[in-house]
């Protein structure tokens, strides 16, 4: 359903006299909404509103998150409940078509996938007109908005099945994209994917397969991957959803917009936040360097930050930092990883901040970057992958967001707004004329 005007609220401009009624909308989860629609037509006037942080751009039945309460659902379930008991392809089906598969239903979306993870030949060589030391982000986004150059089939936004045909192009072809460009940075061959193995299974293989010798991916390891897929599929309206969606207002083709959620994503301040983790715990060395290094995060004239605490929405625990903790010690016994400093670093620096009443009171309580950058490191995954392993994930969900967006009724181009501070109008002063 679409939200619904439950109240209004009355806004007076002062100096007109004017004043405007605007309905409160209200969804089935969350806080109400007003309506500024027709704020402009009413009284002339636009709301200021930097990094719409108080702004609801879009109507949505995907992803629902209450940062206060440290809550995440995905079509009403919890993200607990998803990553504990379900797969990364089920939650796919899930984002895409709102309910769960049954047993068929998983079944041939599982064979759809599968029968999609093949690239074109042709994309092979184009890895090679990249230098070898080229970033994995910048290899993925050209490769990502290169396939709307071979997929010609399935382009018109407008058509149910094109919509669906490249959703599942997308999804599948994502890990064989992310585990070239891999191999292509260490000097690698190529892996093809298996049609024998799952997704998670099948990315990791990818990466670490030789064609030398015969390869065999653990299961923890497997379930482990596909947890983090989990964790993050989707993200309600973040700033590379929010990209998404802006790219797919305008009718450009998905892969064009999955193309720009990835250059999105690849900002420090949205996908680089494990990776800056490990960069935190390296400086920080051993246990003993960890009151220090507190003080100076508590001295804002220190400019030293705590990072993997705290989140731009949750207020309180991040719902997925206690599974990505857990998954955390799985990986470690799997592998054999005793005594670990970086774990055993991480576990006393959670241990101070969440008992200091500095960190408690502005609640800086740990998120899922926290743990995912140890879990990654572990298996061998290089930090300049961390984000490429997010964009994997996060496809699921941005293609589910734009296919929502373009089947909304009524749905028009994003057009923001502005608060113009520049110069007023004046007249143009000839070459000669200047001083």
């Amino acid at each position: 359903m679409s939200g619904t005007a439950t109240s209004s609220v009355t806004i007076s401009l002062d100096d007109t006299g004017k004043s405007a009624k605007l309905p409160l909308l209200t969804g089935s989860l969350g806080p109400a909404v007003a309506d500024i629609r027709k704020l402009h037509a009413d009284l002339g006037i636009f709301t200021y509103d930097p990094g719409y942080g108080g702004t609801a751009a879009c109507e949505s039945k995907i992803t629902y998150i209450d940062g206060d309460e440290g809550v995440l659902l995905h079509r009403g379930y919890p993200i607990a409940q998803l990553a504990e008991q379900s797969t990364f392809l089920e939650v796919g089906y899930l984002l895409l078509h709102g309910e769960l598969p049954n047993a068929q239903e998983n079944r041939d979306f599982v064979a759809q996938i599968t029968n999609h993870t093949l690239l074109h030949e042709q994309l092979r060589h184009f890895y090679n007109g990249f230098r070898r030391d080229a970033h994995p982000m910048a290899i993925i986004c050209g490769v990502v908005g290169a396939l709307s150059a071979f997929y010609h089939d399935s382009l018109d936004i407008n058509d149910p099945a094109h919509r669906e045909l490249s959703a599942l192009r997308l999804i599948a072809k994502m890990p064989t994209i992310a585990g070239w460009a891999f191999k292509y940075a260490q000097g690698m061959p190529f892996v093809y994917p298996r049609n024998d193995l799952g997704y998670a299974e099948n990315f990791l293989h990818m990466m670490f397969a030789m064609p030398s010798e015969p390869y065999k991916v653990s299961p923890v390891l497997a379930r482990a991957m596909d947890r983090i897929l989990i964790l993050h599929a989707d993200h309600e309206q973040n700033a590379s959803t929010s990209t998404v969606r802006l790219a797919g207002s305008t009718g450009a083709n998905p892969f064009a917009c999955i193309a720009a959620g990835i250059a999105s994503l690849w900002g420090p301040s949205h996908g680089g936040a494990n990776e800056a983790v490990l960069k935190m715990l390296n400086e920080i060395g051993t246990k003993d360097h960890i009151p220090e290094f507190i003080r100076k995060v508590k001295d804002k004239s220190s400019g030293v930050k705590l990072m993997g605490f705290g989140h731009r929405v949750y207020k309180n625990f991040d719902p997925r930092a206690k599974i990505m903790q857990a998954t955390c010690h799985e990986v470690l016994g799997e592998l054999g990883i005793k005594n670990e400093p970086l774990l055993e670093l991480a576990v006393e620096l959670e241990k101070i901040a969440i008992e200091d009443e500095y960190f408690v009171s502005r609640k800086l309580y740990p998120n899922v970057d926290f743990y995912s950058g140890i879990i990654l490191k572990a298996m061998g995954i290089p930090t300049s992958m961390f984000t490429v392993l997010f964009a994997v994930a996060r496809t699921v969900g941005w293609i589910s967001q734009w296919k929502e967006m373009i089947e909304e009724p009524g749905q028009r181009i994003g057009r923001p707004r502005q608060i113009y501070t520049g110069s007023p109008q004046r007249d143009f002063v000839p070459l000669h004329q200047r001083g």
